[in-house]
């Protein structure tokens, strides 16, 4: 796949176009969203994904289209299980409805970043040393299985709120909102103020799930550009999608079970691209393995399907019936 230099360029000057947009028609003025105008950007951005994909076909072909597709709807998912966590962490620091839009935003925008960051090192580690796909594909079974504990266990802002409380050990913190101020002077002092500490709690999920996120796109494409645009466009749009869904993610009790086997699935593809790449002397005498390979329109196929069956599954256990979470109420 021939990107061009000014490619890049020009597609990363329209996503940051997006988030700044972003800012100033809807999160600069604080105000609740309501569910029409969540629902409008919600699919106004997956429209301008599949929109994106499509051109994708016509100028580099169906094969790395069906990589974009299968690297999009994974992220998407992995998105949505991100909205959990964003829910706990937005409820533990009692964000008001109406500050929750900048908080999203931010913490989206260095998601991305972030996630550019691993995807950098990721692209030069793949060039550098095929033995990589069998970390990858080990760390996302790994992922696999730690995702399942996890969810039993019920711990997911453990990590969050330790690191909120370093936080506030090492600055002096106010106990209210001012605003969506991040700091606030009184009485002559600088304080960090509740919109700052949530943000801190934010950015470390976002650096957690890119460690996990990263891994998992690399086993539908070697290509760092759709690497990119297939986060990029999955986290554009997260913010409506909080406010659209969120009363629906109580209903998603299978959706971390289904993620799991949607890692598990790319690990071990991974593992059999590997085998079928070897270059390690003592497997096989370092040469290739001849492995089955999964073809990447069996991978969007078994992704949609995991995803629809464990979504399906989850509405009917729960009979319609979800729980109000108090940082999602008018």
């Amino acid at each position: 796949m021939d990107v061009s230099l000014l490619t890049w360029l020009v597609t990363i000057a329209v996503i940051a176009g997006f988030f700044v947009f972003d800012f100033f028609a809807h999160v600069r003025t604080p105000h609740a969203p309501t569910l029409k105008e969540s629902g409008f950007w919600s699919a106004f951005y997956i429209g301008i994904a599949i929109i994106f994909g499509l051109i994708v076909v016509w100028v580099w072909g169906g094969t790395f289209g069906g990589e974009y597709f299968a690297g999009y709807v994974t992220e998407k998912a992995l998105s949505v299980d991100n909205l959990f966590v964003f829910v706990i962490i937005m409820a533990s620091f009692s964000v008001p409805r109406e500050y929750q839009q900048k908080v999203l935003l931010i913490g989206i925008a260095m998601a991305l970043v972030m996630r550019g960051a691993f995807i950098a090192l990721g692209a030069a580690a793949i060039n550098a040393y095929a033995w990589v796909f069998y970390l990858f594909g080990a760390f996302l079974i790994y992922t696999a299985v730690k995702l399942i504990i996890d969810h039993v266990k019920d711990d997911d802002d453990e990590g969050d709120s330790r690191i909120a409380r370093l936080v506030k050990r090492v600055l002096p913190t106010t106990d209210e909102y001012h605003g969506d101020r991040l700091t606030v002077r009184i009485g002559g002092k600088r304080l960090v103020t509740p919109m700052l500490l949530t943000l801190v709690a934010i950015g470390f999920a976002d650096l957690v799930f890119a460690v996990d996120s990263i891994p998992a796109i690399y086993g539908l494409t070697q290509e760092a550009y759709l690497v990119f645009t297939a986060n990029a466009f999955a986290l554009l749009g997260l913010r409506q999608l909080f406010f659209l869904i969120g009363g629906l993610l109580d209903r998603l009790v299978f959706l971390s079970y289904g993620l799991s086997l949607i890692l598990a699935f790319i690990g071990v593809k991974l593992v059999l691209h590997a085998l079928h790449e070897n270059t390690l002397g003592f497997i096989n005498d370092g040469e290739h393995v001849k492995v089955p390979e999964v073809s990447t329109g069996m991978s969007l196929i078994v992704i949609v399907g995991i995803l629809v069956i464990t979504t399906v599954a989850s509405l009917l256990k729960t009979g319609g019936k979800a729980q109000k979470d108090p940082t999602l109420e008018d």
